[in-house]
């Protein structure tokens, strides 16, 4: 099937005022009020394709139609729909307005350009593991990605029964360099039990997305904090050694004690060559009481004279380990980063 024809910056910015007219309109004048009778709010706890689960205030869940005119449905919308009265093929509502996001999850695409993954999210949860392997640069690249919108980042070293004493202490030591930045690390492991009970009220009473590489444990974990959520667990392939995905569609979960969870499908690279070097030197918290301070305005903290982000490397201010991440990110955006003109 023909992937349906993107709008142009004229018919986007067309569809901007007119959802802003309809909004105002909505809230404003009697008339629109009339109008709109058959619209209410809801959130989007799941994304299938074209079609979303739309839950509403009673808890009634809607799978709906999207608006053409719409630009991007994920998981934690806060949208206006119509419920709709019949159902055709399993689909009865349409989603007309995607209200305002307070926060945005992205990450780029080689053909649709940046896309969303979770909205209107508290904190995100960096799930990694000694299986099928430990990557702090991924675990920076969420860092940066964090960050960059501002929503705090949680990091969970999943499999823990898995290390014996000698690898634990040595990764504890490597884990110890974020807490020393102020970042949370948990420790879990879904077979012993160790650390759930931290993790699950750490959740409570927000709302959370669960990222990181396949077959770390995400599913296994929310089974864990949420025992009705069955969701699919993948085990790590012998060939490969990398994580076999299990979470096809991203859903959002409600908690017991209150809070949403959403588990998103796993990513084994967590791109950031959408944004800006500024955007990702300015990601490594450490480096900032740095820069401006530099010789050079476009130093690229590498090799130039008068760097004073290496000179506070070699002076153990940064550590080595992340400033060498650091250079691995950018080098590979350069590497990824799309030759062909679009949205880029």
């Amino acid at each position: 099937m023909a992937k349906k024809p993107k709008l142009t910056q004229r018919q986007k910015r067309q569809v901007a005022t007119n959802r802003k007219r309809r909004l105002d309109d909505k809230q404003n004048t009697p008339a629109a009020k009339a109008d709109a009778a058959n619209l209410q709010a809801g959130t989007v706890i799941g994304r299938f394709g074209k079609h979303a689960d739309v839950e509403d205030s009673a808890g009634a869940v809607s799978r709906c139609h999207i608006r053409r005119t719409i630009d991007s449905v994920v998981c934690g919308d806060n949208v206006l729909f119509d419920a709709g009265e019949s159902v055709q093929e399993g689909v009865s509502g349409v989603i007309e307005i995607v209200q305002d996001r307070q926060s945005v999850l992205t990450r780029p695409d080689f053909y649709d350009g940046v896309k969303p993954i979770a909205a209107n999210i508290d904190q995100i949860i960096i799930v990694s593991a000694v299986i099928p392997s430990l990557s702090l640069n991924i675990i920076d690249r969420y860092i940066v990605a964090c960050e960059d919108i501002g929503i705090t980042p949680v990091i969970v070293l999943n499999k823990v029964e898995l290390l014996d004493d000698a690898t634990q202490e040595q990764t504890r030591e490597l884990l110890a360099e974020y807490e020393a930045l102020g970042y949370k690390v948990h420790y879990t492991s879904c077979k012993t039990q160790q650390g759930i009970e931290t993790l699950d009220a750490l959740l409570n009473d927000k709302v959370s997305i669960f990222v990181g590489q396949s077959g770390v444990g995400k599913s296994s974990i929310i089974n864990r904090v949420l025992p009705d959520a069955d969701e699919v667990v993948g085990e790590v392939s012998d060939n490969s050694g990398l994580g076999q995905h299990t979470t096809t569609a991203a859903k959002l979960l409600h908690l017991p004690a209150g809070g949403d969870l959403i588990d998103s499908p796993g990513v084994r690279e967590f791109g950031l060559w959408h944004l800006p070097v500024e955007r990702v030197t300015w990601g490594f918290i450490e480096f900032r009481d740095f820069l401006g301070g530099c010789k050079f305005r476009d130093c690229k903290h590498l090799n130039d004279p008068g760097c004073l982000i290496r000179q506070a490397t070699e002076e153990g201010k940064i550590s080595p380990a992340r400033y060498a991440s650091y250079h691995r990110i950018l080098a590979s955006m350069e590497e990824n980063r799309p030759s062909h003109s679009g949205p880029f």
